[in-house]
């Protein structure tokens, strides 16, 4: 399933599958029979009582939605609807930026609830797909949620996706950490010119429209990401790709949200940069072959390094570069600091230079 606020556009990530934002649903669904006022729906296999281990895996995922569901909002825009994730106790909530779009005021439902409250937007950095939004009148007892190390995510790891997909509010799944450390290329939105994120959880709990923004769970009840991406099948129309789906890990959700909040803005990216301006760069037979330098930072990694404006950049470290989007897809996955090996062509010849990067500067 896909986005109902913007037509597909397939992008290419990893190896096979293209993305679509899992972002706003218009609240319809089809399906009847499905709970849509408020109640939770339960994650697969967790219906009869089961023997032995069985029994305590259901046991840890009802205690693990009773801890974590109430920090789980849906937000409502003009234009579709997403969800969030109760940040502090001052009422700041924090989702995707595609979530909030170019809006500035949303209607907020809480988990169990069905009395809308006004929020306003704090601060949207589309560059990393990530907003806060803030309650007009927190109400008594909001829960905020607890954000897990994602320095500690394991591949296998059960996780818990919660949110409102289809506008089903405080709908959970579930699934396993099927990867991590993914980079990932998101289309572009109204508010958000699609981002280049690195480091994602991949999970095979189901991620559907409307649940952008929403938690992605642990069993010691942490948030572990923002669920923002589903799979879809390059080959099929946008068909749904089951079991593959994006979260932005928590470090980066905690870092980014801190910096709105207190500042309004975002004034360390965590990302890495060489400090140029490029461009692709097209050979004679008119294909992409590279990402031209057409603007060096004064004293910056590149400058230091020693390239030049009309450089010819064509590899970052073993990752192959052909065009402007493949050099930020292969800089995302790195880190500030890092030194890596930049191969690059120069009045027709092979060079390469010794890079220690930098910090993607913000606006």
């Amino acid at each position: 399933m896909n986005r109902t606020k913007e037509p597909i556009r397939p992008i290419v990530v990893a190896v096979l599958a293209a993305l679509v934002l899992a972002g706003c649903s218009n609240g319809s669904s089809s399906d009847s029979s499905s709970p849509a006022n408020g109640s939770p729906t339960a994650p697969a296999g967790a219906g009869a009582a089961q023997p032995g281990g069985a029994n305590q895996l259901q046991s840890d995922y009802q205690r693990v939605i009773g801890d974590v569901l109430p920090s789980v909002v849906q937000i409502t825009t003009a234009s579709g609807l997403g969800s969030g994730i109760v940040y502090d106790d001052r009422g700041d909530i924090v989702t995707n930026a595609h979530v909030v779009g170019t809006a500035t005021t949303f209607t907020v439902t809480l988990a169990g609830s069905t009395k809308p409250l006004d929020a306003a937007l704090v601060a949207s950095y589309p560059e990393s797909d990530l907003a806060v939004i803030r309650l007009g009148s927190p109400p008594d007892g909001l829960k905020p949620a607890s954000f897990g190390d994602s320095t500690k995510v394991e591949l296998g790891q059960i996780t818990l996706a919660m949110g409102s997909p289809l506008g089903l509010s405080s709908s959970v799944t579930q699934g396993i950490v099927s990867a991590t450390g993914r980079t990932v290329s998101e289309p572009g939105s109204p508010g958000s010119p699609g981002a280049v994120i690195g480091n994602m959880v991949q999970t095979s709990a189901a991620i559907n429209p409307g649940n952008s923004g929403g938690a992605l769970v642990n069993l010691d009840s942490q948030v572990i990401g923002i669920n923002t991406l589903a799979a879809t099948e390059p080959q099929s129309n946008g068909a749904a790709a089951p079991g593959i789906g994006f979260a932005i890990p928590a470090s980066t959700v905690t870092s980014i949200a801190d910096q709105l909040i207190k500042d309004g803005k975002v004034t360390n990216s965590g990302r890495a940069a060489l400090g140029i301006t490029a461009r692709t760069y097209f050979d004679q037979n008119f294909r992409p072959a590279g990402a031209v330098v057409v603007a060096v930072a004064p004293d910056g990694p590149a400058a230091s390094a020693g390239l030049q404006v009309g450089d010819v950049i064509t590899r970052i470290g073993d990752t192959a570069v052909d065009s402007l989007n493949s050099l930020t897809t292969a800089l995302a996955s790195l880190a500030p600091g890092s030194k890596v090996t930049v191969a690059y062509n120069r009045d027709g010849q092979s060079r390469t230079a010794e890079v220690t990067l930098g910090t993607l500067e913000t606006p």
